[in-house]
């Protein structure tokens, strides 16, 4: 299976100064792009962009949309940690919409940090069952409306060190839970829809400046929730999060980077509140809840070229990527752990910011899949 994401016309202007027609002085088209892909902003000043996308899936045909990306440093103060605001709003041929909101804020002096995220999309899902030997063939397509707000107030405790509330707000409803023609899957906790309100507390260790493009740091975090009927959610469970990233300089440019993560539940989750194995930031290739379970454990590690050193703005990265899911942490197995690897392409959209854009191809056993986005995976 391929999956296509976020397909984005900025890769045209790439290679503008390439086609004919580009060259003419009064050139309309070239005069918007490059005015789109220059940074003239000072240092400490925000800067902001915003593109349009086109992207391709069998389960949506062609889809539309623009993406924007607001960069700002508290109080213009360039010794502040870069915060960023995200955007990306896209509609599809077959009628599906959606928004998602994403921000890292950082305060003054990092006496506080705001890390979430909101998603309300009308949209396919494609659900292969629950388990670490899943088969991928047939999958059933559920559609539904889904909402998504989860957001993190954190404090600054010590230098580097944070700690704070947690809540996570899910609902999937309007649901149609569609089987595929050769065979039925049994319906997961939760096909019918349903809400579930999450309340918890995180510990964050961060001393990254640049969290979009690291070159140096450390990021370490480990966060509980907890579902309860109590709080108006349809099922009980609650669950731990583990996610540990470092990035070394190698030399002026290149950047060796790796992460740890893992996710372990507990209860009675619904199937699209399990871990799920895939997508843009970790197991590249895969598709987003291609495996699920109650526990995953996932490792990757990458190194960047930023930039090549033949170029000012291009750079590239190699990566690779593995996982297991399983029921019980204990049931972790060996002959269950999916690789993936892959290659990318870096841009780099923000110069004075140092932030690049990342168009990355990963390879599984399923087959590749390509990844369209503004800052690194980790």
């Amino acid at each position: 299976m391929v999956q296509i994401r976020r397909f984005c016309f900025l890769i045209l202007s790439f290679f503008l100064d390439d086609i004919p027609f580009a060259h003419g002085q009064n050139n309309w088209v070239k005069k918007i792009i490059r005015k789109a892909l220059s940074d003239t902003t000072a240092p400490g000043r925000p800067s902001f962009r915003i593109y349009p996308t086109l992207a391709y899936s069998p389960e949506t045909s062609f889809e539309f949309g623009f993406s924007s990306l607001l960069l700002f440093q508290a109080k213009n103060d360039s010794l502040n940690r870069l915060s960023e605001l995200n955007a990306f709003t896209f509609v599809t041929l077959e009628g599906q919409y959606g928004i998602w909101l994403d921000n890292a804020i950082y305060g003054d002096k990092d006496k506080w940090f705001f890390l979430g995220k909101t998603r309300f999309q009308r949209f396919p899902l494609l659900y292969y069952g629950i388990g670490p030997e899943t088969s991928g063939h047939d999958p059933a397509l559920i559609d539904a409306n889904y909402l998504l707000l989860k957001q993190r107030v954190l404090r600054k405790i010590i230098p580097n060190f944070f700690a704070g509330p947690e809540i996570d707000y899910q609902q999937l409803y309007n649901t149609h839970f569609e089987q595929p023609e050769n065979h039925s899957y049994p319906l997961p906790l939760g096909s019918s829809g349903g809400r579930n309100l999450g309340l918890g507390a995180a510990l964050v260790y961060d001393n990254r400046h640049n969290v979009l493009n690291v070159r140096k740091g450390f990021f370490g975090e480990i966060s509980y929730l907890n579902y309860n009927r109590s709080l108006g959610s349809k099922y009980q469970f609650s669950g731990w999060n583990l996610d540990v990233r470092s990035a070394h300089p190698m030399g002026t440019r290149n950047v060796l980077a790796w992460q740890v993560y893992g996710n372990f539940f507990s209860g009675n989750i619904p199937f699209n509140q399990l871990a799920l194995m895939g997508g843009e930031m970790i197991m590249r290739g895969y598709y987003s809840g291609r495996y699920r379970d109650k526990n995953m454990l996932a490792v990757q590690t990458e190194y960047r070229w930023l930039p090549f050193r033949f170029s000012r703005r291009f750079g590239g990265a190699a990566f690779a990527s593995a996982a297991v899911v399983a029921p019980r942490v204990g049931q972790f197995a060996f002959r269950h752990i999916r690789v993936a690897g892959g290659v990318g392409l870096r841009y780099l959209l923000f110069p004075q910011k140092d932030i690049y854009l990342r168009l990355d191809v990963g390879f599984t056993k399923d087959g590749p899949g390509f990844y369209l986005f503004t800052g690194e995976a980790f």
